[in-house]
């Protein structure tokens, strides 16, 4: 070799090649074509060194970029999918719900939640930005509620899906595709589901965890359930107190809830006195941890007080089927004395007629009343030193007496249930009005209060929003649900 050049071997490609046009020299010619290549009879060329260094590196390239171009051409698309579930929820931070302006970026956790309630079936679609070291926020909520509620469906378990597919039609437009997988779906039902007889409610619950295996979203085994009365009381506190700030700081006291359901009826708050935590039945007082902080509540649910168990309790009914061949008429000093109609209750159709009695009907009602009431319920002692919010049918009657706008909700007082139900049912004795129940009502809803232990001064808050957020228990719910998937 000489001290300038070099000679190089190459293997010539066959692959549609065209040799371009000599010179007559040493110099090889230029090739032109495609890269697939074979052994061929070698080509002897001189070529400077750093020549050929070029060439291997331009060939090297040359290569590489045809590997990657061809490898993300057939790579599938790949979303990011999001861990189930942040590290923690959060911690102590901004004491009030943050207005939409203020969600702009961060991780977002969705969460659904299915309401089975007796009446009706309510979805609550939950949208929560988390961010490091601060207790989440609530981004959005959407809520759609359709009737009837599933123990409609009881006799036949079949039709119930129709509505639950209604439903998660609403939370797919409400939540991005590619965080499906990663948002939990969830059913509780309530009281009113327990009081079915059999096995009708296990057929229905079947048939609900049928249509969630089937969707897209996170479903397990315990996602759909008969939801504990006390833990129904637990997650409503858990909603107002996150909605009024009460979770996220010291700053904001927390408010006790009362919620009066159709099959039961609950009471929770935060003891502050450590006596009522010592002298409580030890099933009245839990403890459990959110956002970074141990809460002990006081809370009970009274199952068969609810508004309307107690309607049949009063009336002088039994919850249940009624045995074969007994009367289904009910005779009461509740309703009027003229008055005969027909109501429905877990599935069996009453004959309701009202009473002549020899004193007024205020007076023979509560007799009644506090008859069904005795001895069934303990009084909270502290509870009437607190603030409460009051949920469901306490709101409803106060709205049927124009006591709150049905929308704002408003304030009242004991005493103002007490007032309505003695001029409501004193009127009853010259005509039954437009709710021939409400008498009854007012006066089980007063009396109630009282073997509490709130006085009647107490004043109660009544509100079914806060924020624009619905004050049930699905929201507290929701965190109780994804804090129980992010432990295990």
């Amino acid at each position: 070799m000489g001290n300038d050049s070099s000679r190089v071997t190459v293997d010539v490609c066959r692959a549609s090649l065209v040799r371009g046009e000599g010179t007559g020299d040493e110099r090889p010619s230029v090739l032109y074509g495609t890269a697939e290549c074979a052994l061929h009879t070698p080509v002897t060329m001189r070529l400077p060194k750093l020549a050929s260094v070029f060439v291997f590196l331009g060939c090297l390239a040359a290569y590489l970029m045809f590997v990657k171009r061809h490898y993300d051409g057939v790579r599938p698309a790949i979303s990011k999918i999001p861990p189930h579930f942040p590290h923690r929820l959060g911690l102590s931070g901004s004491p009030n719900r943050p207005t939409s302006s203020e969600v702009v970026s961060g991780r977002f956790q969705y969460g659904v939640m299915f309401d089975a309630g007796s009446t009706g079936t309510r979805i609550h679609v939950f949208k929560f930005q988390l961010e490091d070291n601060e207790a989440p926020k609530l981004a959005h909520e959407t809520f759609r509620a359709i009737k009837p509620g599933l123990s409609a469906y009881a006799d036949d378990p079949e039709k119930c899906k129709e509505g639950i597919l209604e439903l998660l039609a609403v939370a797919q437009g409400s939540i991005p595709s590619s965080v499906w997988s990663s948002t939990p779906l969830v059913l509780k039902a309530t009281a009113g589901l327990r009081l079915l007889p059999g096995e009708k409610a296990t057929h229905l619950l079947d048939r609900v965890r049928e249509v969630f295996g089937e969707s897209p979203f996170l479903s397990r085994v315990d996602s759909v359930s008969i939801m504990d009365g006390t833990d129904e009381g637990i997650s409503a506190w858990i909603t107002v107190n996150f909605l009024i700030g009460g979770l996220h700081g010291s700053d904001t006291p927390t408010v006790g809830m009362l919620d009066l359901g159709g099959g039961s009826t609950q009471i929770t708050f935060s003891p502050q006195d450590e006596k009522t935590i010592q002298t409580s039945p030890i099933n009245y007082i839990t403890s459990f941890q959110m956002f970074n902080s141990t809460h002990t509540l006081y809370s009970h649910s009274y199952l068969g007080l609810g508004l309307m168990s107690a309607r049949l309790a009063i009336l002088g009914g039994i919850e249940g089927q009624p045995l074969e061949g007994s009367s289904t008429e009910l005779v009461s000093p509740c309703l009027a004395p003229e008055y005969s109609g027909q109501w429905e209750h877990a599935e069996v159709l009453y004959t309701v007629k009202g009473q002549k009695a020899g004193e007024p009907i205020y007076e023979s009602c509560l007799r009644k009343v506090e008859k069904m009431l005795y001895r069934k319920v303990k009084k909270a002692g502290e509870a009437k030193d607190m603030e409460f919010y009051a949920f469901s049918y306490y709101y409803d009657r106060a709205v049927d007496l124009g006591a709150i706008d049905e929308k704002t909700g408003g304030t009242i007082k004991v005493s103002d249930y007490i007032d309505a139900a003695k001029r409501v049912c004193n009127g009853m004795a010259v005509t039954s009005g437009e709710n021939p129940f409400l008498c009854l009502d007012l006066t089980y809803i007063s009396g109630m209060l009282q073997e509490l232990g709130f006085p009647k001064d107490k004043v109660f808050k009544l509100a079914r929003k806060i924020d624009e957020v619905e004050t049930s228990w699905a929201l507290g719910a929701t965190f109780h649900y994804i804090e129980s998937l992010r432990i295990q």
